[in-house]
């Protein structure tokens, strides 16, 4: 396995919900024991990498299939969507990494109870929902290298979604501690990474959401730091 001194994180941003980027960002590091090296993924600094597709609930749903490139197809990075808690250390998410597989997944296998989610957008059901929100990536495995931006520019959120240029046996799976979907699973206090796929407490209409304490005491820990 490469020598990686540190964990590195491309985590989803968008201007909307800017907020969520930072206090995830924040619960990463108070919980981690090691290194961290994080790239926000946000669409302003994607040089080469243009935008084409239309649909989808925020501005990183495809640039987030970038995570091998970002890194020049070598060693290892996590992909998690910004609107999460982490409330473990994430060295122990990176301690699962596996040299056998292309990335290592939440295999989520569930039908949404929202037809709905944040700013108004429509939530369906569809094969492998959720299972792109949390990657760990093995960034320099040979079906991976397929990754580069035209190639994202070109596919639709059906084949990138589903990881369909991988074959299935090279599809890890991580514990589902660490992807726990709030309100469509039920409250579980030894969740990981909390994930607030409906809408995060950042936005009014999610503020009191099941979890939401967890996210609210990140930022209030940060306010308390820094004193009157």
């Amino acid at each position: 396995m490469p020598n990686q001194d540190h964990v590195r994180l491309v985590v989803g941003f968008d201007q909307r919900e800017a907020i969520a980027y930072h206090a995830f960002c924040q619960s990463v590091i108070e919980s981690s024991s090691v290194p961290l090296h994080f790239i926000p993924l946000a669409e302003n600094t994607l040089n080469d990498y243009k935008e084409t597709h239309t649909d989808g609930s925020n501005r990183f749903i495809y640039s987030r299939f970038l995570t091998p490139h970002l890194y020049n197809f070598s060693g290892w990075a996590i992909f998690a969507d910004g609107d999460m808690i982490c409330r473990k250390d994430i060295n122990k998410l990176w301690q699962l990494r596996d040299e056998t597989k292309a990335i290592l997944v939440v295999k989520h296998d569930y039908k949404t109870k929202a037809s709905k989610k944040y700013f108004g957008n429509i939530n369906e059901s569809y094969p492998r929902k959720n299972w792109s929100s949390v990657v760990l990536w093995n960034c320099a495995h040979s079906k991976n290298q397929i990754l580069t931006p035209k190639f994202i520019q070109e596919k639709d959120g059906s084949f990138l979604h589903r990881f369909s240029w991988l074959d299935d046996a090279e599809i890890g799976e991580l514990p589902m501690e660490w992807n726990w979907l709030v309100d469509e699973y039920p409250d579980n206090p030894n969740a990981k990474l909390v994930h607030y796929t409906l809408g995060t407490p950042c936005l009014k209409d999610y503020k009191n959401c099941h979890m939401s304490e967890f996210w609210h005491a990140t930022p209030a820990r940060v306010e308390e730091g820094m004193g009157d």
